[in-house]
């Protein structure tokens, strides 16, 4: 029987390419589910370039790629905000790899590097909508804060937190 091999890696630029397909193919449920279009909310992660990731890591933000088997299956990115503040950017698990612990492990490899770097809090934005992402990260440790809308996005964000 073999054995499925699962590691989480730092990226780099040339990850670019292997990153912004990785970050739309996961979010594009997503943005069939709530309508969201290039046109209705242009950041949205469905519509990532490889542009984005590169001015990404050109500002300092962090991305990881798992690999299952040595294929990508997810990304994670940590932006820090202070020294007391990190983000959790653009979690990504592709479609047919959900629900096999691939998140959490993204999740908890952003806690770590975060903790590393002396941060006291984790902080990500999600579609207030999204009740059962709201759940899952509640099971994690995330707490919910407040929930506002913006004028250049069609959907209400939640806030939630994670204090290390």
């Amino acid at each position: 029987m073999e054995k499925t091999v699962v590691h989480i890696r730092k990226a780099g630029p040339a990850d670019a390419p292997t990153l912004n397909s990785l970050i739309r193919d996961a979010f594009r449920d997503v943005a069939s589910r709530f309508g969201l279009t290039g046109e209705n909310s242009p950041k949205h992660p469905s519509n990532c370039t490889e542009e984005w990731i590169r001015t990404d890591l050109s500002r300092g933000i962090t991305y990881y790629i798992m690999e299952k088997d040595g294929e990508p299956v997810g990304c994670a990115a940590i932006e820090q905000a202070s020294p007391e503040l990190c983000y959790l950017e653009r979690l990504a698990v592709l479609p047919k790899e959900r629900r096999a612990g691939f998140g959490r492990a993204l999740v908890n490899n952003v806690l770590l590097k975060a903790r590393t770097l002396g941060a006291r809090e984790v902080g990500i934005g999600i579609i207030a909508q999204q009740a059962e992402l709201k759940k899952w990260y509640r099971k994690i440790g995330f707490v919910e804060g407040e929930s506002r809308d913006f004028p250049h996005l069609p959907f209400r964000v939640t806030f939630m937190r994670y204090e290390l």
